[in-house]
């Protein structure tokens, strides 16, 4: 087993804490944009660091006024908005722990968390989530004292609440917690059992904003810089951004969700965009569906596949030939310069993280200006581990560690994580924990391999790895991911296991069939009634055509069945983080799959 260690750029003081990144920034830059906050009437209004202290502040003292203490735990559950990363760090300055909680978690998930966490205080953003809390709550062994709402006044209560707290007391409180004490627990959505809580530490994110600023900050996020945070707050990934901003001194937006993201993305003009990989798909079938809606569908699809050769030569020596650049000129005045309006005219750079994002999106948006680097991590390394780099991309990698981690593949192909933003074990969970950690390295589950410079390539999932009755291994990472990226594909589940080849169940996107239809002339339909069409059956064709030529033929699906209902959040099919719950996919539709089988054994590999 061969390690790639990358030495920390930044060292962590042991009597920090996250408080001391958001005081660190306002003596530097106390009357600097720190946060942007967008109104009812769609107008985003400034908060300097000051004032975003002195609002963290106030809202801390309601909290202790609430009966918070030291190492309290303080659930949030809400959508994406401004508030959240208020009580985030307000409930760091009262000494205390916030647990996250997905907004579209169901009262057993929440009774769960409630229970096990031992939370006091819930703050929820709406009715409907209160009216979960409250279900919850009546479960045995919930004990929640205080329940507030943040579209019902919740934050003026807790200010108004704690007018009678002294400063001091909070400048106390923001003091006591060391660098290795506990910021957050994080409950793992998981594909199966029940949720498992992480336990992250100031240094873990302290550390790990500061080493990713110190490597990536001079020209991904430079001081002044501005992204647009629209991820669940309850992921990772989310409150890995939200810290990020302070020792980058850039400045952070919020917006609920991604069904208006075009256009909160043109009001907020991002320079750079954290995000993960479906969101880049839908932009681009958006933009494609939209030129072929005004019948320059011919036009897009030219300088969508200029862009893309133009970023492969980048990678050649010479680069693109004279005749490639005035190509890339033609097609970036007639195409390109829109999409990057459509991304808010400002974004040069973007992580993308969570999934693969695949070598054509990653060449096309480079191509257009965006350069996209591809980064790996999980809630357990309080999110990236790795990350591409400006100065070195290699598409189809996740790049190579962050500062002060260290990689190891093991004999098997596992890949192990060490370092500054490892987690510090699973919150009443010892069994979990020694499972997961020897000897300080993390088993992540994934498997991958590294090149001699240390950018790691992801392979499969060690869990999800699929034998054939030919005995062929089967990592279907790789089939679901570039299935997935058609325009018309919405979920990917791959099969197998025991059978004489690799099937795999499709479900289709309802919200882009309707563009997809129009721009293929055909007619209006539904779901269900293009699981059956002959057109819409041979672009599947073809798309299970182009998935399979990354596989040998033993690994390509032979034959794949459309399922009329998509697996999403709210049928349970999928976890908040959007990952497929497959073990209860293979279980429901098990008569699916069955059928994949008849009379084919022939097939076989």
């Amino acid at each position: 087993m061969d390690d790639f260690v990358t030495a920390p750029l930044v060292e962590t003081d042991d009597e920090s804490n996250l408080n001391t990144l958001l005081a660190e920034r306002v003596a530097r830059t106390p009357d600097g944009t720190l946060v942007e906050v967008r109104g009812a009437d769609g107008a985003w209004t400034s908060l300097t660091a000051r004032e975003v202290a002195a609002q963290v502040a106030a809202v801390a003292k309601g909290l202790v006024a609430h009966g918070v203490g030291p190492g309290d735990r303080v659930a949030i559950m809400s959508r994406t908005r401004w508030e959240w990363t208020l009580l985030d760090f307000a409930t760091w300055a009262a000494g205390a722990v916030p647990v996250p909680i997905y907004e579209t978690s169901s009262a057993e998930q929440v009774a769960w968390i409630l229970s096990d966490a031992a939370v006091g205080v819930v703050v929820v953003e709406a009715a409907r989530h209160a009216s979960v809390v409250v279900e919850a709550r009546s479960a045995a062994g919930v004990d929640v004292r205080d329940l507030l709402v943040i579209d019902d006044g919740a934050i003026d209560t807790l200010v108004a609440a704690g007018a009678g707290v002294p400063d001091d007391e909070i400048v106390r409180r923001s003091g006591l917690a060391r660098a290795d004490d506990l910021a957050t627990i994080i409950y793992t959505s998981g594909t199966t059992g029940r949720p498992k809580g992480v336990e992250l530490t100031h240094r873990n994110f302290s550390a790990l904003t500061r080493s990713a600023v110190a490597k990536l900050g001079k020209q991904v996020c430079p001081p002044g810089s501005r992204t647009l945070l629209f991820m669940p707050l309850a992921h990772v990934f989310a409150r890995f951004i939200e810290v990020l901003v302070l020792p980058a001194d850039a400045i952070l937006g919020h917006v609920p969700d991604t069904t208006t993201l075009v256009d909160d993305l043109q009001a907020f003009r991002p320079t750079f965009i954290l995000s993960v990989p479906r969101v880049f798909e839908k932009v681009y079938n958006s933009a494609e569906q939209k030129a072929a809606a005004g019948g320059k569908r011919a036009i897009f699809q030219r300088a969508a596949k200029t862009s893309i050769v133009y970023s492969r030569a980048l990678d050649q020596p010479g680069g693109p030939s004279l005749w490639l650049r005035l190509q890339h000129k033609v097609a970036d005045v007639l195409v390109l310069h829109k999409l990057r309006e459509v991304l808010g005219g400002q974004a040069a750079w973007a992580i993308s993280g969570g999934a693969p994002l695949g070598e054509r999106l990653a060449h096309f948006y480079r191509g257009v200006g965006l350069r996209v680097l591809e980064g790996y991590g999980l809630t357990e390394t309080t999110a990236p581990t790795n990350v591409n780099l400006p100065e070195l991309t290699k598409v189809g990698t996740v790049g190579p560690p962050l500062p002060g981690t260290a990689i190891r593949i093991a004999d098997d192909g596992e890949i192990l994580v060490k370092g500054d933003g490892v987690f510090r074990g699973y919150y009443n969970n010892p069994q979990a924990t020694e499972e997961a950690v020897d000897d300080g390295w993390f088993r992540t589950g994934d498997l991958g391999s590294m090149d001699s410079d240390g950018f790691l390539r992801i392979t499969g999932r060690k869990k999800e790895i699929i034998v054939t009755a030919g005995g062929k291994n089967v990592a279907p990472a790789v089939l679901e991911d570039r299935l997935r990226g058609h325009p018309l594909v919405s979920q990917v589940v791959v099969v197998g296991d025991q059978r004489p080849f690799i099937g795999a169940l499709v479900t289709l996107d309802a919200e882009a069939l309707p563009g997809w239809l129009a721009t293929h002339d055909l007619p209006p339909m539904s779901v269900t009634e293009a699981a059956t069409n002959p057109g819409v059956r041979a672009a599947l064709d073809r798309a299970v055509a182009r998935a399979n030529e990354a596989v040998s033929r033993a690994e390509s699906i032979r034959k794949y069945e459309v399922l009329t209902d998509d697996l999403t959040i709210a049928n349970g099919y999928l976890t908040p983080k959007l990952s497929v719950k497959r073990h209860l996919v293979l279980k429901d539709f098990a008569g699916q799959i069955d059928q994949l089988y008849v009379d084919t054994r022939d097939k076989g590999a």
